[in-house]
């Protein structure tokens, strides 16, 4: 008999997920993890950004001040008591991980592990785990590009970012998604110059037009330099000083800064793990994996950001439930991608679910959109921050939700709601019905509903 009925390779909120969810339907399970307990996320990603973010958006608001009626003098920051704080979020977030793990049963295991056959995995060359089944989710690390190659110093990714004490007074980001803009607003609100270079013609390239339009300008209002369509053709180093040469339309420029962050990607962590030994398929570093997130290999499963479906932490956790209960032969409902939400929580935060108004041109709706700007919002003006809108990208035919996609102060608290809407198969009908408290930012869901059907009251 196997040791195990599960072995999990990966502690992130992938791994840990899926070997809490084992525990709790009774399978002997164990998870090993190299380095930290909640992976990068909880450990030097979403978590530890958030916490920097918040401290971004009080010094923000602060720096307002004046125009609340509240004045004061000597203002006093620190970026490394900010950077002390998210850390203490971080330890005692993985403690509670730790926990919970012990709560449900399961053995936690510190070492590198590597699959040597389908039931079998070796943790640090010293111990042999026999298992009937296995989950992979070691992740993914940050893709590097050729011309900006990353020393950890000068060149830096968001890990290192997330350590660093000391404010950086000159930043160029490359790279003008998610991270990219969550740093930049980081950066600038502690005062930095700084500089987005994004090699495609817009900030946050994956989301739908209008919210990159918005965020640039809003980025620009900030002080937030953004160079878009533009590559960055290298780098050098000159009395402690980053050279970045960038190209631009034909042209060249170079930008002198402090440091450089790298934010352009992920790439899967498929090495050193086994796969090639017992025929586990991979495509563009990736594992592939069939919508139980199942591998090529019978039994051996993988989740999260290795796989490279949906690089997000809520996606890689219920990729991690899908497993566990696949495992244990239960039915779980497929897993619906565009129902997946995505957030930015820069400032203004960014927040979208299902396809752009291109991608559902695409494929082939006849598309309407609803619209309602955060200028008409009694609650945004009520508390200064206007910025934004809402949009709804909907199919004219049935006034079915195909897509959402909305920028200002706390959107992202609204996906929630959106994707109740889209698994009941709601329509801006029913939205459009919905009553909402007042003065609230989610009442600009109802109104940009009834805004497609021209039955928009405050617009």
């Amino acid at each position: 008999m196997a040791d195990y009925d599960l072995v999990v390779l990966g502690a992130g909120p992938g791994g840990y997920v899926a070997a809490i969810r084992a525990g709790q339907l009774g399978m002997k399970t164990a998870l090993v993890e190299r380095e930290a307990v909640g992976g990068v996320c909880l450990n030097w990603g979403c978590i530890p950004s958030k916490a920097l973010l918040k401290n971004a958006e009080v010094l923000t608001l602060v720096r307002r001040a004046g125009e609340f009626g509240i004045g004061f003098d000597n203002l006093r920051y620190d970026f490394g008591a900010a950077v002390d704080r998210s850390r203490g979020v971080v330890k005692r977030l993985t403690a509670g991980v730790r926990g919970l793990l012990s709560k449900n049963g399961v053995e936690q295991i510190a070492g590198t592990g590597a699959v040597t056959s389908p039931n079998a995995v070796e943790v640090d060359s010293r111990r042999t785990l026999t298992t009937d089944n296995i989950v992979i989710a070691t992740g993914a690390r940050e893709r590097e590009l050729p011309t900006v190659p990353v020393d950890g110093q000068r060149i830096i990714t968001s890990r290192e970012a997330l350590e660093l004490r000391t404010l950086p007074p000159r930043v160029v980001i490359v790279g003008g998604g998610a991270i990219g803009a969550e740093f930049a607003f980081l950066y600038r609100a502690y005062g930095a110059e700084v500089t987005i270079v994004e090699l495609l013609p817009r900030l946050i390239p994956q989301e739908d037009e209008d919210l990159g339009r918005s965020l640039e300008m809003s980025f620009k209002r900030q002080g937030i330099q953004a160079v878009t369509g533009a590559r960055v053709t290298g780098v050098s180093i000159e009395d402690g000083r980053v050279r970045v040469s960038v190209s631009k339309d034909g042209g060249g420029s170079v930008v002198e800064c402090d440091r450089v962050l790298v934010a352009v990607g992920i790439q899967g962590n498929v090495e050193g793990i086994g796969l090639d030994r017992v025929g586990v398929e991979t495509r563009d570093g990736f594992i592939s994996t069939d919508g139980n997130m199942e591998t090529s290999v019978p039994g051996i499963y993988a989740v999260g950001d290795v796989t490279g479906k949906m690089p997000l932490a809520h996606v890689a956790s219920a990729q991690g439930v899908m497993a566990a209960e696949s495992i244990a032969g239960l039915d779980p409902p497929a897993l619906d991608y565009a129902l997946m939400p995505r957030a930015i929580y820069c400032e203004p935060q960014v927040a979208a679910l299902g396809l752009t108004e291109a991608q559902a041109r695409e494929a082939g709706h006849s598309v309407k959109t609803g619209r309602f700007p955060l200028a008409a919002s009694g609650k945004a003006l009520a508390v200064d921050e206007s910025d934004g809108m809402v949009k709804l990208v909907i199919d004219s035919e049935i006034g079915e939700i195909l897509g959402a996609h909305m920028i200002g102060p706390g959107v992202s608290e609204l996906l929630g709601e959106l994707a109740l809407v889209k698994t009941l198969e709601g329509t801006t009908t029913e939205l459009g019905w919905l009553v909402h408290p007042h003065p609230t930012i989610s009442e600009t869901l109802k109104e940009a509903a009834l805004a497609a059907e021209g039955q928009a009251i405050h617009i």
